[in-house]
């Protein structure tokens, strides 16, 4: 008789290719869900950090009895690192006092560079969805500060004139010592604090007049500004709006509702690349010239912004919201009906 003949146990080529293919189909279905439970616990943090800066700011007004000013001014020209910021001056209330130990708020930011606060991450100051947000900013290559995504509401469009010592009509200004009794809206009507971009290229210092028009358009305020001076290029320390946590000034630690949450300004420059800008007209610290900012709130939170409101309740703000009621939220005393939103 002859021997049985036994099969070989195995898969064959086509069984193969067929796992393979199923194998492959899930995970492009698992991928997505992945990705935005990833996205939702990002979220579900940058909001957490926006409760512990409102907390913070609280915790500021109820020790000092007033909300911290956004940049102290003495008069004369001041240099532009001179005032430390609503960041700076919160740091103790965000369980950093040994880090606010080191700082003397008298001396500009930038001639403490050798305390190391300057470049201390403070991860309260870095939304997790922002891919720059933990970048150190570096200065003829060396480290230099670390940037923020949360900046503070300065205002419509106005923010400081040196001369009268006038302020903007936002919850914060340069020399500012306003309390809660300032904001005859109500505080849960009036925007604390919203996202920004780290790295936000930018333009500044153009002299546009003494009471300037709101721009009318993205459009219009890409054609005004560029003839400031830019900061932005290829490289990413060249665009250095929102780079600065320490400094005071509002194109690095605040925001305006010139223009709605994540509107594009767009300008295309000589070698046809294109950014999405900021303008500052003047920044704050000249003897004599106002500051005028059209200062974009954004976020890579998709379709949204999230912010906190000077009651300390925190929000997520749609980027298709009507822009008369995100500029009625930017005032504190403009008394406008906000309503839901």
């Amino acid at each position: 008789m002859s021997a049985p003949r036994f099969r070989p146990r195995g898969f064959t080529l086509i069984e193969l290719l067929v796992v393979i293919a199923i194998i492959a189909v899930l995970i492009a279905l698992l991928l997505p869900a992945v990705q935005n439970a990833r996205e939702a616990a990002r979220r579900t943090q940058c909001k957490n950090n926006l409760k512990q800066i409102g907390l913070a700011i609280h915790n500021y007004a109820d020790s000092h009895r007033f909300l911290p000013p956004s940049y102290c001014y003495a008069g004369g020209i001041s240099s532009n690192n001179a005032s430390w910021s609503i960041h700076g001056r919160i740091l103790p209330q965000l369980e950093q006092a040994s880090a606010f130990s080191m700082v003397d708020l008298t001396i500009a930011w930038d001639a403490q560079l050798a305390t190391g606060v300057p470049t201390l991450p403070v991860p309260v100051y870095q939304c997790p969805s922002d891919p720059y947000g933990n970048t150190v900013r570096t200065k003829n290559g060396a480290a230099f500060t670390q940037p923020l995504t949360y900046a503070f509401n300065m205002g419509t469009w106005f923010v400081f004139d040196p001369v009268s010592g006038r302020g903007g009509n936002g919850a914060f200004h340069p020399n500012s010592r306003n309390g809660f009794a300032a904001f005859i809206d109500g505080t849960s009507n009036t925007l604390m604090a919203s996202e920004v971009k780290a790295f936000t290229p930018y333009f500044r210092n153009l002299d546009i007049g003494a009471n300037p028009p709101i721009p009318a358009s993205p459009a219009a305020l890409a054609s005004m500004s560029s003839a400031g001076e830019p900061k932005l290029g290829p490289d990413l320390n060249l665009n250095t709006g929102h780079t600065e946590w320490c400094d005071g000034r509002v194109h690095h630690s605040g925001f305006t509702t010139v223009f709605g949450p994540n509107t594009e300004v767009p300008y295309v420059d000589a070698n046809g690349v294109r950014y999405d800008i900021d303008f500052n007209s003047r920044q704050e610290g000249h003897a004599t010239l106002p500051t005028f900012a059209a200062i974009t709130s954004r976020s890579y939170h998709s379709g949204m912004v999230q912010v906190v409101m000077m009651d300390g309740s925190c929000r997520s703000v749609g980027e298709n919201l009507d822009l008369r009621v995100w500029r009625a939220l930017g005032t504190r005393d403009g008394r406008e009906t906000v309503g839901e939103f």
